[in-house]
């Protein structure tokens, strides 16, 4: 099926130069000459390698069709991910490297869907959203604006994140595991 160029997510797979490839970093890039492109970090299917390619929205590009199962997640086992269909209770494991970075945002429960090619596992689509809780936030330096200004922060699973100047530490936030962007204040 060929899809605009600028609508692949994490976690989709493409066909590209004579392989399956599954995206797993995208971002949208408008420059202030030429047309907008999405940069988009791909991994190979086979062999595991990556690749940096950009596609402009005019591209079609092949996205594989796969077959989509709910699964939970249960829990990590060394380099192992732990998950189980929603439909029919079968665990099955798969392996960190397939998720990426991603994985730190993992939780006991947490719904996703895991692609299947040809009853392999081959790519792991998070929630757009999750809440996590922050456990170090720089102090606001006196005199900035409010609307304005972000400072680092650290999430309870280790990932920076960028938040702005009111979020303190133990505040619960949402965050988007795609790219690790806060989207706003969790509401208790």
């Amino acid at each position: 099926m060929k899809v605009n160029g600028n609508t692949i997510k994490p976690g989709n797979v493409i066909e590209h130069k004579g392989g399956l490839w599954v995206a797993t970093k995208t971002s949208h890039v408008k420059p202030g000459k030429g047309g907008a492109f999405a940069q988009i970090e791909l991994r190979n299917l086979k062999d595991g390698t990556k690749l940096n390619e950009r596609f402009r929205s005019s591209e079609n590009i092949e996205k594989v069709i796969l077959e989509e199962t709910p699964h939970v997640f249960l829990y990590k086992e060394g380099e192992n991910l732990i998950f189980m269909n929603n439909e029919n209770y079968e665990q099955i494991n798969i392996d960190i490297n397939l998720i990426g970075d991603q994985s730190a945002f993992l939780q006991d429960g947490m719904n996703v869907i895991i692609n299947m090619y040809n009853d392999d596992p081959v790519s792991v689509i998070m929630p757009e959203t999750c809440v996590e809780e922050v456990v170090e936030a720089d102090a606001v330096i006196k005199g900035q604006t409010v609307s304005s200004s972000f400072k680092p922060a650290v999430l309870k699973n280790g990932i920076k994140v960028m938040v702005p100047g009111h979020i303190e530490t133990g505040t619960k936030i949402v965050v988007r595991p795609s790219d690790c962007t806060y989207i706003e204040k969790a509401k208790n």
